[in-house]
């Protein structure tokens, strides 16, 4: 049985990493440090109780993730690792109220944890609230907390918001580190203002340039990713710039969209062929292809497509 959970903890990948125990890294988020700590505590009952919700959730199963995470709870009612995949899975199945719920539960019992942390801001901005508004819910004076929660809007570009927490908490290495760094980028945010408005009348009075497509691409795709008229967009640009890995992206979402799965597999696979040094856009198409693989009943391919993601970017 242990073999097993631990091929499937393998096979899932970054879905799980937060999950088990960690280990600090110089950049200050937490990783897997090792599987087969966490397995060896439990019994074979609540084992095969958390990986079989962590693989329907894998093929995005949530109802049922949720239901055998909940059995779990039943058998360990105080453990923080099924609170927080409780989280998550209540989270994309869109009940954002009971997984913000779990998701305080989880900070509480390790509030020093980058990704519960991580987990509980990205529901609350879901709901269109801040993590301030929790402030009586969880340890929000917890220096490393806040020191966390100041890299977390950081990534997310909230500079402002960045600077603000780390104003609250004594001096350190770390903060003055963080500090130069949001004030850096404050700083060129300033200096780009002048140039992005020119910049951006140039490149969209170019009807066919790549940044006029993009332009065009994401419109749509914000509009309504399904329309017909986001296939034949991402088909044009495709033609005029057939080494651009983005337009392979788009074009496998509308394809995804439009239940052509087998289409957008061709097409997204194909972009992995033009794909340089570019993390976030590979995370994007690993997403599109799993979710085309799930939709054509192949859960290993859409798994392995999804252990592909990488966090953070």
């Amino acid at each position: 049985m242990k073999n097993e959970c631990i091929f499937l903890l393998l096979f899932l990948g970054t879905n799980f990493v937060p999950a088990l125990s960690y280990a600090q890294e110089e950049n200050g988020i937490r990783v897997e440090e090792s599987a087969e700590v966490f397995l060896e505590d439990y019994s074979d009952d609540f084992q095969e109780n958390f990986f079989e919700a962590l693989k329907q959730k894998g093929i995005q199963n949530y109802d049922r993730a949720i239901n055998f995470l909940l059995e779990c709870k039943r058998l360990q009612p105080e453990n923080k690792v099924v609170a927080y995949e409780l989280a998550k899975s209540y989270h994309l199945d869109k009940k954002n109220i009971l997984a913000q719920e779990y998701a305080i539960e989880a900070l509480n019992s390790e509030p020093e944890n980058y990704w519960y942390l991580h987990t509980l801001n990205t529901i609350v901005g879901k709901q269109g609230n801040t993590m301030s508004s929790l402030e009586n819910l969880i340890p929000y004076n917890n220096a490393v907390l806040k020191e966390n929660l100041a890299q977390i809007y950081f990534k997310d570009g909230k500079l402002e918001a960045a600077l603000a927490v780390l104003k609250t908490l004594e001096s350190s290495k770390n903060r003055m580190a963080l500090e130069q760094k949001i004030n850096d980028s404050l700083q060129n945010k300033d200096a780009n203002k002048q140039t992005v408005s020119y910049t951006a009348t140039v490149r969209n009075n170019t009807p066919n340039s790549i940044e006029n497509y993009k332009m065009r691409i994401k419109g749509l795709m914000k509009m309504n990713g399904g329309n017909l008229g986001l296939v034949q967009l991402t088909e044009e640009a495709l033609e005029s710039y057939p080494s651009q890995p983005y337009f392979y992206y788009a074009s496998g979402y509308a394809l995804n969209r439009n239940k052509k799965h087998r289409d957008a597999i061709e097409v997204l696979e194909a972009a992995l062929d033009y794909l340089i040094n570019d993390i976030a856009l590979a995370n994007k198409i690993y997403k599109e292809l799993s979710d085309a693989y799930s939709a054509i009943s192949n859960p290993s391919k859409a798994n392995m497509y999804l252990s592909k993601i990488k966090p953070g970017f």
